[in-house]
């Protein structure tokens, strides 16, 4: 049963932490990015490309969009992963 993973090869890993009380605790503009996400990202990774942008001097939108080249990049890795599983 894959529940709200999709159908992704992407590594699935376990969390240390209650997901739902690292969530709440995100900054809101990440919250909105991670409800829209095609993928579905752990709180402490969103955070941790939010944190990074932010240290950069990066704007919000700019640091969502950061957020969305990450993803961008792994729907890539996925494609060719599944690619690759077909051959």
């Amino acid at each position: 049963m894959t529940r709200n993973l999709g159908e992704t090869r992407l590594k699935r890993r376990r969390r240390a932490c209650d997901p739902m009380q690292s969530f709440d605790a995100l900054p809101a503009p990440v919250r909105g990015w991670l409800a829209e996400a095609a993928l579905p990202w752990s709180p402490t990774s969103a955070r941790r490309i939010w944190e990074s942008a932010c240290a950069r001097g990066l704007s919000e939108p700019d640091a969502l969009a950061v957020l969305s080249d990450a993803e961008r990049r792994l729907l890539s890795k996925d494609h060719e992963r599944s690619e690759a599983g077909r051959a």
